[in-house]
């Protein structure tokens, strides 16, 4: 069995359900080991990539595993594709499962599992890998959706921390509400409002419905001819991407806003300078109609200057 290192900090995805699940189980799996309650703290792709390491020993859930995180003494549990080899650091990997269901099989070899704990981990499994034609992939995006409609914190408190609380929870059946009422309106309206950001590139306008559901139907459906799909939303005075696609291309288009995920489905976090979705919207067009020589700061720049122009 794999000795594994005490940890300082446990750190985790904080904008989906598997990263929710993987750091709480990570957490839960500290404390069976070492009698302590380790510390959790959850990033979003951008200010991951920003924070510095300076634990000396730490567990990572739900980020793709680079050169930085390999480290004695760190334990990286992730199913993000990547291209480094550790020789240092502790990497469970497996692009086939999520990070909730390699953390869990943690848990399960010291004596952590239970029923409850297998039905959270596969619908968590089911949503983040989006196995369509699973008999629970509906009721799976229900419980990916709490984390993206309350927050991960705010889950967390509703919660407790207790992952088995967050079955059949009672707002579960707000989403499911949501899902049956809004869903098919929101793709109605969003098949009309697509616009175009670059020639592969399309901007999707959503004023109702899980935004992700939708998006994933007008891939799915042939419904626009672009590629790749973004939606912006603004939330804790940032201005967030989702990017959207079918065959690979989402995570290389969130890359160049150093954002990260997986290959269909990834996000990034816009620059301060962009205060709003319209914002938003210019700035991607700039970024990804740009010349290959201009980089992230002169467009930056730039975008700026045309926001000064209007005033």
């Amino acid at each position: 069995m794999l000795t594994l290192p005490k940890p300082e900090v446990i750190i985790t995805h904080e904008s989906d359900l598997d990263g929710f699940v993987a750091g709480l189980l990570l957490q839960r799996l500290a404390k069976q080991l070492y009698g302590e309650t380790v510390p959790l703290q959850a990033y979003h792709y951008n200010f991951w990539k920003q924070r510095d390491l300076r634990e000396n020993s730490a567990w990572v859930a739900d980020f793709t595993f680079e050169t930085r995180m390999d480290r004695q003494d760190w334990l990286v549990v992730d199913h993000h594709v990547t291209e480094v080899a550790p020789k240092n650091a502790h990497l469970d990997h497996d692009v086939n499962k999520s990070a909730g269901l390699l953390a869990y099989e943690l848990c399960q070899k010291n004596a952590l599992g239970s029923p409850e704990l297998d039905r959270i981990v596969h619908l968590n499994n089911v949503a983040d890998l989006f196995l369509e034609n699973d008999p629970d992939f509906e009721i799976a995006g229900d419980y990916a959706g709490l984390v993206k409609v309350y927050s991960f914190w705010t889950l967390h408190t509703l919660i407790g921390g207790e992952l088995e609380k967050l079955i059949d929870h009672p707002l579960l059946e707000v989403m499911a509400a949501k899902r049956r009422v809004e869903d098919p309106i929101g793709f109605e309206w969003s098949k009309k409002n697509v616009s175009e950001i670059s020639a592969t590139v399309g901007f999707v306008d959503n004023i109702v419905g899980n935004t992700n559901q939708i998006v994933h139907q007008l891939l799915e459906r042939g419904a626009t001819k672009y590629t790749v799909l973004v939606t912006l939303f603004r939330r804790s005075n940032a201005i967030f991407a989702s990017f959207r696609s079918r065959n690979g291309e989402a995570r290389k288009i969130a890359e160049k806003f150093q954002g990260g995920g997986h290959a269909n489905a990834a996000g990034a976090i816009l620059p301060k300078s962009i205060r709003t979705v319209a914002d938003g919207v210019d700035f991607l067009r700039l970024m990804l109609n740009a010349k290959p020589e201009a980089g992230l700061n002169n467009l930056e720049s730039l975008f700026a200057g045309i926001e000064a122009g209007k005033r």
